[in-house]
């Protein structure tokens, strides 16, 4: 008996924007998002592809912040000092250049200097992504010797630290594989992967993954030594390191586009005699 449903919740995705001014820096005309309002501003944009950040004093002075590159391709880390005079010597031993850390910074200062400055940083130091799929599947790794391909669809929760281009990132993942009248077969899976996006871009994101643990709820049908007909439920706990690649596209402030190829070999499960087929499309959003 099946006994496996699936229930799709769609969310809308409301994507708040940061109201843009235009400043002139150094002769340069430039749209920038007021992140942290206080005793010092902290101002950027993503311009020309490249982000880049702003610290303004409270005579309206604009100063950049600037990691640039030697001779000898190292980073001489500008903004750091940069800070560091703005702050009367606040340390910046551990501060990144990015939105994240150095929100978090600039908060910090602010409130030291003025008791009544309110914190504008509320977000937690992990953020999450909804994610819906569907695609095909020919199962590679569970006897197919017909190599029959099959709809699936999917839907996972990936997490990721609070930085504007995280590279690392974890994910649950619940998908179901439907059966057709050639290959009766269906599962249920549940799992936990780790993603690390090796090229990571503004618009868009590759990256490989690799499912660490998998849980199956599956349900086959097959022809018993008496030619009868029998119908079997399992379950089975795996870690199998099953490796694959996707890309994330970038739709709109807070959306992408996804394509996942998912299961290209795995470790510690046996390919069945089939190339692997087992792409899905999708859809995410940010939380």
């Amino acid at each position: 008996m099946k006994k496996i449903i699936i229930t799709i919740l769609c969310c809308l995705a409301f994507q708040l924007n940061f109201s843009q001014e235009t400043y002139t820096v150094n002769g340069e005309s430039l749209e920038l998002k007021t992140e942290i309002d206080g005793d010092l501003d902290l101002l950027w944009n993503v311009i020309d592809g490249q982000f880049r950040y702003f610290v303004r004093t409270k005579d309206g002075t604009l100063t950049e912040l600037k990691n640039t590159k030697d001779e000898d391709k190292n980073y001489k880390e500008e903004y750091k000092s940069t800070l560091r005079n703005l702050t009367n010597g606040m340390a910046t031993d551990k501060l990144k250049l990015t939105l994240y850390s150095l929100r978090n910074y600039l908060d910090a200062y602010n409130a030291s200097v003025d008791s009544s400055y309110t914190s504008t940083t509320t977000e937690s130091n992990v953020q999450f992504r909804l994610g819906l799929s569907g695609g095909l599947t020919n199962n590679p790794f569970v006897g197919n010797p017909d190599n029959i391909k099959t709809p699936m669809i999917g839907a996972e929760l990936e997490i990721y630290e609070a930085n504007v281009l995280p590279r690392h990132s974890g994910f649950l993942q619940a998908r179901y594989t439907f059966e057709n009248d050639d290959f009766k077969y269906s599962t249920t899976e549940l799992s936990l992967g780790y993603r690390f996006r090796f090229i990571n871009k503004e618009s868009f994101s590759i990256y490989g993954q690799v499912k660490l643990a998998t849980l199956n709820f599956s349900n086959v049908t097959f022809l018993n030594q008496d030619n009868l007909e029998v119908n079997s439920n399992e379950t089975a706990f795996d870690i199998p390191f099953i490796f694959g690649i996707g890309s994330d596209i970038k739709v709109g402030n807070n959306s992408y586009i996804t394509i996942i190829y998912g299961e290209l070999f795995a470790l510690l499960l046996d390919n069945q005699g089939n190339f692997s087929t087992d792409i899905a499309v999708g859809y995410k959003f940010n939380l």
